[in-house]
């Protein structure tokens, strides 16, 4: 079901991210933007870090980044966590529980990796998303402000962690 990206997956997942951001904008979400992630972000993304799909019967249900570091958002921090980032399912072809499937991968290659920690964040004011992830295990563990001029997220998040292993 999980696959890691490759290299002539780029357009598949801006195609992926497109569809999520334009479902965001439908329901009043002022997150992602249509055109705001290119092919180039992904193979950067895939070069730096990992980038996974989830297939259902052939066909791209979703895809996730992992990273493993995420100073913007936590700041430096030890070699101890895995960072998920842009989680995406396609909301036509995915079956119901795709997303919490993909968090799961996502937290057993952080653990295969030796890591003690899954750590996400999400728009700070979309408390819906929030309780998404607080209901897969994943706990607040701070805020970080939008920052004017940069150096930071384009928006406010929350910090949430998962202890992984234990």
């Amino acid at each position: 079901m999980f696959r890691p990206a490759d290299d002539g997956d780029p357009q598949v997942l801006v195609g992926l991210y497109d569809a999520a951001a334009r479902w965001m904008q439908r329901h009043g979400i002022e997150q992602w933007k249509p055109g705001g992630k290119s092919e180039e972000h992904f193979r950067l993304r895939m070069k730096e870090g990992e980038v996974w799909l989830a297939e259902v019967g052939g066909r791209i249900a979703g895809g996730f980044e992992l990273w493993w570091t995420d100073e913007p958002a936590w700041g430096p921090q030890p070699p101890e966590a895995g960072y998920v980032h842009r989680l995406m399912v396609d909301r036509e072809r995915a079956p119901a529980g795709t997303g919490r499937a993909m968090l799961a991968h996502a937290e057993r290659r952080i653990a295969e990796a030796g890591r003690t920690w899954a750590r996400l964040d999400c728009l700070s004011s979309n408390p819906r998303l929030r309780t998404y992830y607080e209901g897969a295990g994943y706990t607040v563990v701070g805020e970080q402000p939008f920052k004017e001029g940069g150096g930071g997220s384009p928006y406010a998040v929350t910090l949430l962690e998962k202890r992984l292993g234990g």
